[in-house]
């Protein structure tokens, strides 16, 4: 089997990049068919690139096979025009957006990509009444036909399926319920929330199939990233590469410390590039324990596979 190697690639090479940024005519859609996985961090709290205005929040671009997928938004519309710009990316040819999940600092750069990619394709969870839309049959509540005609919901003649709206109605969502592969090679993996404070919340995960092993870029792991990639290994038992936020910002020192031995010893994950909601104490503990297979992955950087 081929070596695997990831680099990452900061503002100090900028230069050497812009010939292929997303929005370069330079990348050719043949070039892009044929590159390798890509992700490119947009939106981060911490980062190195002074060009790039941090916040608390989470987008990245990844590329691979010939598509651009946008996961997650950050948290403020401008700050996400702005990083995009940074970079070269250009959010009005993507072929699909990817929303983890309903907090703010996710969603909340979603008016800045309908502005310029109005008809984009965006998958996000169904929740029932979620911020995304949502649907229910007809039969979900109770009925008591002994009431007047006035007095029953819809006389009584309730549709079969009742839609509801969503924050953003003019959006094109897809809602996903279930773990889905929404093209050849490229998974959506539903979770759902049963930790306190997050009891209930349902999270995507985007996850691809590549000859090396998952990739698995995750949004915030509310549902514990340990649950998100037990559920990926029935996609590949492989996992080559995590990046993304683990939510272990709050996390005692010897709960990170389970979650790192679970990631390296039990499900052998290769390469881990943590972000965002990760925290500075799970920062350093995986350092410590993956060492040259944890890649710094701060704001503007680009993890590429060679």
């Amino acid at each position: 089997m081929r070596a695997t190697r990831w680099v990452v690639h900061c503002f100090v090479i900028l230069p050497l990049l812009a010939g292929w940024s997303a929005g370069s005519p330079l990348a050719s859609a043949d070039n892009r068919k044929h590159a390798r996985p890509k992700i490119t961090v947009l939106y981060d709290a911490f980062g190195e690139d002074i060009v790039m205005r941090k916040d608390w929040g989470y987008a990245a671009l990844l590329e691979y096979g010939g598509r651009r997928i946008l996961f997650d938004t950050g948290n403020n519309p401008n700050i996400l025009a702005r990083n995009a710009r940074a970079k070269g990316v250009d959010l009005a040819a993507l072929d699909f957006l990817v929303m983890s999940h309903r907090h703010g600092d996710h969603m909340g750069g979603l008016a800045y990509v309908l502005r310029v990619n109005p008809e984009v394709k965006i998958y996000a969870p169904k929740e029932t009444f979620g911020v995304y839309g949502s649907d229910l049959p007809g039969t979900f509540y109770r009925k008591d036909p002994s009431l007047p005609t006035q007095q029953r919901y819809f006389d009584g003649e309730p549709p079969d399926i009742m839609r509801f709206g969503s924050a953003w109605p003019r959006a094109n969502f897809h809602l996903i319920d279930q773990t889905t592969e929404i093209a050849p090679g490229i998974h959506l993996i539903a979770s759902v929330s049963q930790k306190p404070g997050t009891l209930e919340l349902h999270e995507l995960s985007l996850a691809i199939d590549t000859p090396d092993g998952l990739v698995i870029l995750v949004g915030c792991s509310h549902p514990g990233i340990d649950q998100i990639v037990q559920a990926g290994a029935t996609i590949n038992p492989r996992i080559h590469f995590i990046a993304g936020g683990l939510h272990l910002v709050t996390t005692s020192d010897a709960d990170i410390e389970k979650i790192v031995g679970t990631l390296h010893d039990t499900f052998k994950v290769e390469y881990v590039a943590p972000g965002h909601c990760t925290g500075e104490p799970a920062f350093a503990a995986f350092k410590n324990a993956f060492a040259d297979r944890y890649l710094y992955a701060g704001l503007g950087s680009v993890l590429e596979i060679r």
